[in-house]
């Protein structure tokens, strides 16, 4: 992991834009479930976490996988997104686990009316660089990620977290 960061550093050392111009980025969520919402993520340098917010209503009440897909692409609506991002060929994990995905940022709860309303920073996702996350997809699951800790045959895959409620691309705010 102590390899990861430093190469991330470099590489954000070295972009030919101005590494401490603040990154924004939107996805607006779509579903042919009825869940809507959207996604920021923020970004003040190179060298600092991702702030993400999100805000989604037509949810499930309970936990569900959220996770940041390795395409952009919705011409057949949150299956062509792709699997998790992943270009470290790692496994499955839990946000703050030193073996994860990028795109594993655990789960989010919806409360009883179907609403879920979080913030949170991550480490590990950028908007800078050759490992930026701009452009990709953005999938909200039916079921809740089980981080990598069970023994269901998608658990280091996947998280088992069931199919796919709503997606959006992260788009440059």
């Amino acid at each position: 992991m102590k390899v990861l960061i430093v190469l991330a550093i470099f590489g954000c050392s070295t972009l030919l834009v101005n590494a401490d111009q603040a990154k924004k980025a939107i996805v607006f969520l779509q579903s042919t479930a009825g869940v809507v919402g959207n996604v920021t993520l923020s970004q003040p340098s190179c060298t600092e976490p991702v702030f993400i917010e999100v805000s989604v209503i037509g949810l499930t009440p309970g936990k569900h996988g959220f996770h940041i897909h390795e395409k952009g692409d919705l011409s057949d609506g949150c299956a062509s997104t792709g699997g998790h991002y992943n270009p470290d060929k790692v496994s499955h994990g839990a946000p703050n686990d030193q073996v994860r995905h990028v795109g594993d940022l655990g789960n989010i709860l919806a409360d009883e009316h179907g609403i879920a309303k979080t913030s949170f920073s991550d480490t590990v996702v950028s908007l800078y660089g050759s490992r930026s996350v701009l452009g990709r997809g953005i999938v909200i699951h039916a079921e809740i990620d089980d981080l990598g800790k069970t023994n269901h045959p998608d658990s280091l895959k996947t998280g088992n977290a069931g199919g796919r409620v709503a997606c959006g691309v992260i788009g440059v705010l």
